[in-house]
């Protein structure tokens, strides 16, 4: 069974892969920024970026999964926001791939983001995996950047390089935009988001995870790339019922016209946010189901219970 490196082992993706792995008694690690006590079987690399050392988290590995990144943040304080993306997306994972090689590591599973497509779609035209990246804030721009370097890097040297890009991840513990709605429901406020007939796609965490492991050993996944669904999308307005239903809180949602809303987030300087909750985001799947024969093992009302469940569990506390 191949020795696995999950590196950002502490956050919200790698966390859940690491369990999952121990689970099924790979051999694995943790990668980590700093020794979390709560974190054991993981080694402290610090920040990645292009001068990381990692000697000691590629001993006896063959399977790297680099789920560690700068992500996107709604209000950067860096001075040139692209730059520091670069500097951590781009030059920490080509860093982490070049001494992969030098290691002996096989297979380098990158979890890079939908936003290398681009940041949304017309209603009933999904994002493809075969399609031109289209990137256009500085973190997509960064994970974009960061394939094709991959990509480069598997040619010249046979490590093979597979790449996930998932769309908006949520479960237990999921945090910002995510969270934020969760509490809106629980609270019972109001909402002007009665009317929204969007399609996005997003993908639980249990389904990603299983993707990932998937990827790990599965002789089709070398060297392609794959976009991460549940296989079902959702309006805003059937997202918040569905979630609310999940927490017990009927949403309370007033039908206010998408027009409406738009062009007062507008003129509020909340166009990315309007976007977000208006527009439409759709993946295809298809491919990652053929080639692997891969299925989400979770349906979205299954996940949508479990990170009910976890918000609820904490409030109790």
């Amino acid at each position: 069974m191949a020795g696995v490196l999950v590196t950002g082992a502490s956050g919200f993706v790698g966390s859940a892969l690491l369990e999952r792995l121990k689970a099924e008694s790979f051999p694995c690690l943790g990668a980590v920024r700093r020794q979390a006590l709560s974190l054991s079987d993981s080694v402290v690399v610090g920040d990645v970026g292009p001068d990381t050392l990692w000697d000691a988290a590629l001993v006896g590995r063959h399977v790297v999964v680099h789920a560690a990144a700068r992500v996107h943040v709604m209000q950067d304080s860096a001075v040139d926001s692209l730059a520091e993306f670069r500097r951590v997306n781009v030059e920490g994972t080509l860093n982490l791939a070049r001494q992969s090689v030098v290691a002996g590591v096989k297979r380098f599973i990158f979890i890079s983001s939908i936003k290398v497509n681009g940041e949304g779609t017309l209603h009933g035209s999904p994002f493809t995996a075969e399609d031109l990246p289209h990137p256009i804030e500085p973190y997509g721009i960064s994970k974009s950047e960061a394939e094709e370097q991959l990509r480069r890097l598997a040619e010249e040297t046979g490590m093979e390089v597979v790449i996930i890009r998932p769309p908006l991840v949520y479960g237990p513990g999921v945090k910002a935009n995510f969270l934020s709605m969760m509490r809106w429901l629980y609270k019972g406020i109001p909402l002007p988001l009665g009317a929204i007939n969007n399609r996005r796609s997003l993908v639980a965490l249990d389904n990603l995870v299983d993707l990932i492991v998937t990827c790990i050993d599965h002789p089709a996944a070398a060297n392609q790339t794959f976009l991460a669904g549940d296989g079902e999308d959702l309006s805003t307005t059937e997202l918040l019922r569905r979630m609310g239903a999940a927490l017990g809180r009927p949403a309370r949602l007033i039908p206010v016209p998408p027009a409406l809303l738009s062009a007062g987030a507008t003129m509020l300087g909340k166009r990315a946010v309007s976007q977000r909750l208006l527009g439409s985001l759709q993946v295809d799947i298809s491919k990652t189901r053929t080639l692997l024969g891969w299925t989400p093992p979770v349906s979205v009302d299954e996940a949508l219970r479990k990170t009910a469940a976890h918000f609820l569990a904490q409030q109790r506390t």
